[in-house]
């Protein structure tokens, strides 16, 4: 299966806009002192609100990876062959 570059940009793209997005994510619940996820002082006590929206952000990571990685086959793959 071949990708059209357009494509493969998009998919390069959301790779490297879900690590931007995610990275910010995981910052901003690590610094939470709203209680939601943390309890007691600091970082004493994690909550399942915040090993929850850790799981989704490692997901994230992960999948926004893969997609990311296809998208630079598609556009290394379209670069190797020759414009019609």
């Amino acid at each position: 299966m071949r990708l059209s570059r357009r494509t493969s940009w998009f998919l390069a793209a959301f790779g490297v806009w879900s690590w931007i997005i995610w990275t910010t994510f995981v910052k901003n619940l690590w610094k939470d002192s709203s209680g939601q996820a943390f309890t007691g002082g600091g970082h004493a006590h994690p909550t399942a609100y915040f090993w929850i929206h850790l799981a989704l952000a490692v997901t994230s990571f992960v999948l926004g990876t893969l997609v990311g990685l296809v998208g630079l086959r598609g556009l290394r793959a379209a670069r190797s062959t020759p414009a019609a």
